[in-house]
């Protein structure tokens, strides 16, 4: 059989796609960018790469252009037009991705298990849910808002960064109880660099800080690392279900349950390719 040296035009449109998802993904309140880079499996080259990246800068850079490209597409260029979605159809936005990552928790379970595992993974996982459980729940209950300036949106891009190197920390969830998620997306949406520079530095800061620690985690932690982010991408993910959405009328149930089923089948099918599409050597 012949040897792939190079990615197939299909699977540069897949990763494409997973990277605007990715972006649109660090957008849309309660999911994060870290979740969806696990669920598509490319989380291990990002930590990789991010934790040594003069190292590994030729062989993982090329192999993420296509998601790089697909992620700022999705987190720049649809910034806008995403904010429009979320301010008319909010619930049905979510639902959609629910479903998107409900429908990849059985390729991270079993990318989880892909060195075996203990009762200690799934203590991790448990505790892991407990505590984002708690975490987000305790920030949809405090209600502060504060008056954005230079420090705070330096603090948006360290919660940005941390959507990304901890799955599950999704940094609209923590920004929307502080009232800084809005005018952090309308800056991004506009180039603001008014809000970049500081959000751009926060994120800079958090990624050299904290990498290097998370990617050695999960080097010598491997089962309990990845099966607390299993459980970390289930709590995080129940957590933004809008079920007084679906109480509220049988209309808004079935077109809330139209895209959560939606989600489920586009991500069904995503894995299908994932795991079909030959894969560069």
């Amino acid at each position: 059989m012949k040897k792939n040296n190079k990615p197939s035009i299909t699977r540069l449109i897949l990763q494409i796609f997973q990277g605007a998802l990715i972006g649109l993904g660090a957008v849309l309140p309660g999911i994060s960018g870290g979740v969806l880079c696990v669920v598509f499996g490319i989380y291990k080259p990002v930590m990789e790469l991010l934790s040594h990246p003069f190292q590994n800068f030729k062989t993982h850079v090329p192999k993420l252009i296509p998601v790089i490209i697909g992620a700022a597409v999705g987190f720049l260029g649809i910034a806008n037009l995403l904010a429009y979605f979320l301010e008319k159809y909010p619930d049905t936005s979510v639902c959609l991705f629910v479903g998107l990552i409900g429908g990849m928790l059985p390729s991270l379970f079993r990318e989880a298990g892909e060195q075996g595992r203990t009762k200690g993974s799934f203590v991790s996982m448990g505790i892991a849910m407990v505590i984002i459980f708690a975490l987000l729940g305790w920030l949809n209950v405090a209600s502060v808002v504060i008056t954005p300036n230079f420090v705070w949106y330096f603090f948006c891009g360290f919660c940005l960064a941390l959507s990304v190197i901890a799955p599950g920390m999704s940094f609209s969830t923590l920004l929307m109880p502080l009232g800084l998620y809005t005018p952090f997306v309308d800056g991004i949406g506009h180039l603001d660099f008014s809000i970049l520079v500081p959000a751009g530095i926060g994120a800079v800061v958090t990624v050299v800080c904290l990498a290097k620690a998370v990617n050695s985690l999960f080097e010598h932690h491997y089962n309990l690392a990845f099966h607390a982010i299993v459980g970390i991408v289930i709590a995080a993910t129940v957590m933004i279900i809008p079920f007084g959405s679906f109480a509220s009328s049988a209309g808004q149930f079935a077109v809330n349950l139209f895209y959560l089923v939606l989600g489920v089948v586009v991500a069904l099918i995503l894995d299908y390719f994932n795991q079909k599409v030959p894969v560069e050597d």
